[in-house]
C-alpha cells in the first residue's frame, strides 16, 4: 500500500528529526565533552526542524560548534522542507520530477494545483538562499565591529539562516548570558530591521515573493498576495501600537529605553510573534496583557506556503471577514473584489476549532505537569504549536512529560495545517439525496 502524501510529508520530518536527535546526543555536540540528555537532544531537533525555537537547554553554551552546524542545518532543512530539498538534489542531478513527487510537493507547499510547481520550487529556493547570503553579509559587517571576524561570520550566519527561516535559535548565550535571546541589540537599529525584515520575508511566504518578484511582468497581484500583505501590515502596526501603549511605562520592558529604541522595541516584537521567536526584551517581564496579546499574535502566525507556523494570516483574514459579512448582512465573503468559494471558509473555521481544541488540550494537561501559572502554560503552549519560539521561561524547566508534549505540539503545528488540508479535500461525490433543512437558534 502507498503512502499517501501527508504521509510521506510527516515521516520525512520524522526521519530527520530522529538523525539530528542522535547526532546532537553525541559528545561530538556537546560543548563540555559529555553527552547532552537524549530528551534534550529530541526537544532541540525536533524544535529545529519544525522552525520553533523553543530550547530546553541554551544553544550558545551547550553545543559545541559541530552541535550548533548540526541545528543550522535541521533548520534549513525544515525551512526548505523535505521535498523542497530532494527536488534540488534532483534538479541539480537533472533527475525527472515525477507525478507523485509533484503530488507531495503540491501537498508541502498547500497549493491548489500541480500546475508550476516545480518552477515555484526553483524560485523557493533561489530566493532563500539569495535572502540568506544577502543577510549574512549585512549581519557579518555588523557584528565584525563587535567581534573577531571569523567570530562574526559564523553568527552572520547562523543567524541569517534561523531568522529568515522564524527558527528563533541564536547564540548569544555565552555573551549576554543563558536564554537572553538579541537582548544584548534592543537598541540596535541595523540587528533589528534586518532581524524584523527576515522574519517578515520568510513569514509572508514564497507564493508572494514569487508573486511580488513577477509583478513587472504581470503588473498584477494575485488576491491571496493583497490579503497576506494586507493582513501582515495591519498586525505588524496594530501590534506595534498596542506593545507600546501598554509596556510604555514598564520599567521592565519598553520603560528603560528612549523614546526611538521604544518604537523600534514594540514593532519588534509585533513581528516576532508571528513565528519568529527571538526577543530584544524578556517577554517574561511584560505586563499580562501584553503577553495575552502576544498569544494572540502567536496563534494567527505567519502566511501560507512560508516558514512559519500558526492559523496562518489568510485563515484569520477569512474569519474577519466572515465577522464582517454577517453584520452587513452579506451571503458573500468579498475580498478585493473577489467572492470566496464556500469551501474556503469551512476549512478556516475547522482549522480554526482544530487548533483551538489542541491548544486547550495541550494546556490544560500541561497544567497537571508543570508548576506554573496558566497564562505561562497557555503562553508556552501557543508559542509551540504556533512554531513561534517566544518563552516566558517555562520551557527550560520542562518535566519530561512536559518536555515530550511540547515536542509533539511543535511537530503538529509545523504538519497539522497540511494534513488537515488534506483530511478536509477528499474526492467529491455525488450525494443521491439531502437531508430537509432545519434551524437552530444562534446567538
Amino acid at each position: 500500500m502507498k503512502m499517501q502524501p501527508p504521509q510521506i510529508l510527516a515521516s520525512g520530518f520524522l526521519i530527520i528529526i530522529f538523525i539530528g536527535t542522535m547526532l546532537l546526543s553525541t559528545p561530538l555536540a556537546s560543548a563540555d565533552g559529555h553527552s547532552v540528555p537524549v530528551i534534550d537532544a529530541l526537544f532541540t531537533a525536533t524544535s529545529a526542524v519544525c522552525l520553533t525555537g523553543l530550547t530546553v537547554v541554551d544553544t550558545g553554551t551547550t553545543y559545541s560548534v559541530f552541535g550548533q552546524l548540526v541545528i543550522m542545518l535541521l533548520i534549513q532543512i525544515g525551512g526548505l522542507g523535505i521535498m523542497t530539498m530532494s527536488t534540488l538534489f534532483a534538479l541539480v542531478l537533472k533527475k525527472r520530477i515525477s507525478l507523485r513527487e509533484r503530488l507531495i510537493l503540491q501537498e508541502a507547499l498547500n497549493q491548489n494545483s500541480m500546475e508550476g510547481i516545480v518552477r515555484l520550487i526553483r524560485k523557493i529556493i533561489t530566493y532563500s538562499l539569495t535572502i540568506e547570503f544577502v543577510a549574512f553579509i549585512f549581519l557579518t559587517l555588523r557584528w565584525s565591529i563587535d567581534f573577531p571576524f571569523g567570530e562574526a561570520a559564523y553568527l552572520g550566519m547562523f543567524h541569517a539562516i534561523s531568522l529568515f527561516n522564524n527558527a528563533g535559535f541564536d547564540l548569544f548565550g555565552g555573551v549576554s548570558g543563558r536564554f537572553s535571546g538579541l537582548s544584548l541589540f534592543a537598541e540596535d537599529i541595523t540587528v533589528s530591521v534586518i532581524a524584523m525584515a527576515l522574519i517578515t520575508l520568510g513569514g509572508i511566504g514564497f507564493i508572494v515573493m514569487a508573486d511580488l518578484m513577477d509583478y513587472k511582468k504581470r503588473k498584477k497581484l494575485l488576491l491571496h498576495t493583497k490579503v497576506v500583505l494586507f493582513t501582515s501590515g495591519i498586525l505588524i502596526a496594530g501590534g506595534a501600537m498596542v506593545i507600546f501603549t501598554f509596556e510604555f511605562t514598564n520599567p521592565a520592558s519598553l520603560g528603560s529605553l528612549n523614546g526611538g529604541s521604544k518604537v523600534l522595541a514594540s514593532f519588534f516584537h509585533a513581528v516576532s510573534p508571528r513565528s519568529g521567536g527571538v526577543s530584544t526584551l524578556d517577554v517574561g517581564s511584560f505586563r499580562q496583557a501584553t503577553q495575552f496579546f502576544l498569544i494572540i499574535l502567536m496563534f494567527i502566525g505567519a502566511s501560507p506556503g512560508s516558514t512559519g507556523g500558526g492559523i496562518k494570516t489568510t485563515t484569520f483574514a477569512i474569519l474577519i471577514g466572515a465577522m464582517i459579512a454577517m453584520i452587513r448582512g452579506k451571503e458573500d465573503i468579498v475580498m478585493f473584489r473577489y467572492r470566496l468559494a464556500k469551501d474556503r471558509i469551512y476549512k478556516a473555521i475547522t482549522l480554526v476549532l482544530f487548533a483551538l481544541v489542541i491548544v486547550i488540550i495541550a494546556a490544560m494537561v500541561l497544567s497537571t505537569t508543570e508548576a506554573h501559572q496558566f497564562l505561562v502554560i497557555l503562553f508556552e503552549v501557543t508559542s509551540a504549536f504556533g512554531t513561534v519560539g517566544l518563552s516566558m521561561g517555562l520551557t527550560p524547566e520542562l518535566t519530561v512529560i512536559g518536555k515530550i508534549i511540547v515536542s509533539f505540539l511543535m511537530f503538529l503545528g509545523r504538519l497539522g495545517p497540511l494534513t488537515l488540508a488534506y483530511a478536509l479535500g477528499p474526492k467529491k461525490e455525488k450525494e443521491l439525496f439531502r437531508y430537509p433543512e432545519g434551524k437552530i437558534t444562534i446567538g
